[in-house]
């Protein structure tokens, strides 16, 4: 069989040879698919805040939810490197290579190949996984120790949940084959189960576990390990739908006629650039989750609820990004379209301009009735809320960066440059860690987030400035009073919601959780509404913004 590389380019370009009606159906199409997976990714999200809110309020922040996070975050990087990460990069461009040149029939035996290598090598990992268990957990974070009972339930259920990584890394191929065939609903659907499966393990195992004399924080292991089969349940099952449901060969004679496949050997290749780049963001948090075990008992939770409300803006913005510019971006740049190249990375840094700006004022101005109205009850003290809030402010800092780097780093994979932003993450990673020498002793867990926000900006500032020195990038006339019009609008926002955080105080009114909860969405959507009209006023037309 021919590489992967050739079809690709030949994907691209008879993309760009299509006429003027099919090229318009095909940007409906992805625009459609665009609002799919957001709305989507929406509900997942919203799921996902409703699972920390159950969690932080059944088990606070304690030695146990510290050791629960540092066990699910050990599944979680290996699932970085076998799933969604430097597995899933290296396999669909592959796959969709095979699929324009050689047909249904050959895509299929490719899945059946990779698949086949895939489980043999998950099998084997979790087995190893499961008995090294023990000097996992140390290694990421030897100061659970402090707490010998927290040390051995992370130890637990990092065994639980290890084949978690194994459903997942197959579930990032099944997505991987339905994206491939334009099935974009499912994949993006499938991680609300894993929400799902957690708070009713939240819910109802961890109060019956309790009754029967076992660590109720086990329950969220046994969610874990159950979501991850759900998800690959329901992405088998579409799979099937279409007939492209793997068969996996278990002979050893079958695994090296599928690992000696040009095909299976252009993904490896393809994998090793992918996994150092996942490998430097990992380490860097498997750094701060070390040092953060060895701060005071709760901190890995603070940090923990901190990110994840912090993820719900930049996934929502990330993904929008993914999935509308990056096709266009790789069309532009295979038709040797300079102009529109350019055009399509300002488009999208003016959008994250307009977006992300406002996010990061509220999170750095009206933390505190953030996440008291979400997670500030039960076993969630005020004192908890105090210390999520600082570590939320650190990550506030970065957002701008963090969601500018999901339109930068494209920029240089559409022009299958995949090592320059794998050198300035390696930069970056090493500021990050000298910031951390500096200001931990002085912010405690807090300093974390704020050296990776810091970085996250100084990562996208060294991105924005390689594309503009190599012409890749010229931006467009107006930045200055764009940005004029989007500062105004974020300093009416900022008195507005500094305004209401200091009000009402927004701890005491858990008593009165629906007030507290329905003030909330008052406060945003009028903090929304005064943002969008100052913008309007000053003269910036956000609706010929999104149609270009």
């Amino acid at each position: 069989m021919l590489s992967a590389k050739p079809a690709i380019l030949a994907v691209s370009h008879s993309c760009v040879a299509t006429t003027g009606c099919a090229a318009t159906l095909c940007d409906v199409s992805l625009f459609k698919s665009a609002s799919t997976v957001s709305l989507l990714t929406l509900i997942s999200r919203i799921s996902g805040l409703v699972r920390e809110l159950l969690i932080a309020s059944t088990f606070g922040a304690s030695a146990m939810t510290d050791a629960f996070n540092v066990a699910f975050r050990i599944p979680n990087l290996f699932r970085r490197f076998f799933g969604e990460g430097a597995f899933s990069q290296a396999f669909v461009p592959v796959l969709g290579a095979t699929k324009a040149q050689h047909g249904d029939d050959a895509t299929r035996l490719l899945i059946d190949r990779v698949a086949t290598v895939l489980v043999w090598a998950l099998l084997g990992l979790s087995v190893l996984g499961v008995l090294g268990a023990a000097g996992l957990v140390w290694a990421m974070a030897s100061g659970l120790k402090q707490d010998p009972h927290g040390f051995e339930v992370a130890v637990v259920m990092t065994r639980w949940m290890f084949p978690y990584i194994a459903f997942m890394s197959l579930v990032a191929l099944g997505a991987g084959v339905l994206n491939t065939w334009k099935r974009f609903a499912v994949p993006a659907a499938t991680p609300v189960l894993l929400n799902v499966c957690m708070i009713a393990a939240a819910g109802l195992g961890a109060p019956w576990f309790k009754t029967i004399g076992i660590e109720p924080i086990y329950a969220l292991g046994g969610g874990v390990l159950l979501g991850g089969a759900s998800q690959l349940g329901v992405q088998w099952w579409a799979l099937k739908r279409l007939h492209l449901q793997p068969r996996i060969r278990w002979t050893l004679s079958a695994l090296r006629e599928a690992w000696a496949c040009p095909e299976t050997q252009s993904i490896l290749r393809l994998m090793g650039p992918a996994l150092l780049g996942v490998s430097v963001a990992h380490i860097s948090m498997l750094i701060n989750t070390q040092i953060a075990s060895h701060l005071p008992p709760g901190s890995v939770s603070w940090i923990t609820y901190a990110d994840r409300l912090m993820e719900f803006p930049t996934a929502l913005l990330g993904v929008a990004m993914g999935v509308v510019l990056m096709p266009q971006l790789a069309i532009a740049r295979a038709s040797g379209n300079h102009a529109k190249y350019s055009s399509m990375l300002d488009w999208g840094l003016r959008l994250v301009a307009v977006t992300a700006i406002p996010c990061a004022v509220a999170l750095l101005v009206f933390p505190t009735p953030l996440v008291a109205a979400l997670y500030h009850y039960g076993a969630m003290t005020a004192f908890d809320v105090q210390q999520v809030t600082h570590a939320l402010m650190g990550w506030g800092t970065g957002l701008i960066g963090i969601v500018a780097i999901k339109v930068l780093a494209p920029g240089y994979y559409a022009s299958q440059d995949t090592k320059t932003p794998v050198r300035v993450a390696i930069g970056v990673l090493i500021f990050t860690q000298l910031l951390n020498i500096a200001l931990v002793p002085i912010f405690a867990h807090a300093a974390l987030t704020l050296s990776i926000g810091i970085g996250a900006m100084v990562n996208a500032l060294w991105l924005l400035v390689g594309l503009i020195k190599r012409g890749s990038y010229k931006p467009e006339p107006g930045w200055g009073v764009f940005l004029l019009q989007v500062l105004a609008g974020c300093v009416l926002l900022a008195i507005f919601l500094m305004w209401a955080n200091s009000h009402w105080d927004w701890t005491e009114l858990r008593a009165e959780k629906f007030k507290r909860i329905w003030l909330l969405a008052l406060i945003l959507s009028g903090g929304a509404a005064i943002y969008f009209a100052a913008i309007t006023v000053a003269g910036l037309q956000l609706r010929q913004l999104l149609r270009r």
